[in-house]
């Protein structure tokens, strides 16, 4: 029997926020922004905040054990971990998009600008991808994000939204050439959920029981020991599309 897909076509990941110091002297992870999918914290354990930039201005929202936040398209989000142990359990929309890339990280306006000099700086040498390695490349990736983003945020507290048109510009020409294939992506899952729901409904409508006989239970096992080196953190994947993995 084919395996149902995970609820609402959604993707699903356990996150380790970095615990190292970026260069303001706050510890998290990588400031980025999606630019098609949704993203929500479930808050496992520790202590921290998520600082935001969007059309509405900067934010610093606090997290702690149990709270649940969500962000659109277009936030630009860095998560801090205050106490050292912050663990989230991150919820993606449209499962496939953000392993396809639908994100960019807040590099310097002069790398946004150079596609190939943005791809050098997100690559992560196939040796650091995990936790097999020491971790060097994602900080200095991080490091490079969190000196783009503080200019942003600096300037929204100032009230000159310039810089954050010009980012938001930016990440769509850098997305471009990405988008093409989302199509496809977008089709197999979340499209795919919404009309099978369609089917469904208009099933029991009709008063036909057909598709509940093919009801069915699903485990998820833990994710592995070795964890992938995200923007935010280390991900322990759950729930992932079969597209090349993008850090989310």
């Amino acid at each position: 029997m084919t395996v149902p897909p995970f609820p609402g076509a959604v993707g699903a990941s356990h996150l380790r926020v970095y615990e190292s110091e970026a260069p303001d002297g706050l510890c998290g992870g990588t400031p980025h922004v999606h630019s098609v999918c949704t993203e929500a914290y479930f808050v496992v354990a520790g202590r921290g905040s998520v600082q935001t930039i969007d059309a509405q201005g900067y934010r610093e929202t606090p997290l702690e054990p149990g709270a649940f936040v969500w962000f659109t398209p277009g936030t630009i989000h860095r998560l801090i971990n205050g106490d050292g142990a912050l663990e989230i359990l991150v919820l993606m929309q449209n499962a496939g998009l953000p392993e396809a890339g639908d994100m960019i990280i807040s590099f310097a306006p002069e790398v946004l600008d150079d596609p190939d000099a943005y791809a050098r700086a997100h690559a992560l040498p196939e040796a650091e991808t995990t936790t097999r390695g020491d971790g060097h490349a994602a900080r200095t990736r991080r490091d490079a994000g969190v000196a783009g983003f503080l200019p942003l945020r600096d300037a929204v507290l100032r009230g000159d939204r310039r810089p954050l048109e010009r980012f938001y510009a930016q990440a769509a020409r850098l997305l471009a050439p990405r988008a093409a294939d989302w199509k496809r992506l977008y089709e197999a899952g979340p499209l795919a959920e919404v009309q099978e729901t369609g089917r469904q409904i208009a099933a029991v409508a009709r008063g036909d029981s057909t598709h509940l006989a093919e009801a069915s239970l699903q485990r998820l096992a833990p994710p592995p020991a070795e964890r992938r080196m995200g923007c935010c953190g280390t991900l322990g994947v759950y729930v992932a599309a079969d597209a090349e993995r993008e850090e989310a």
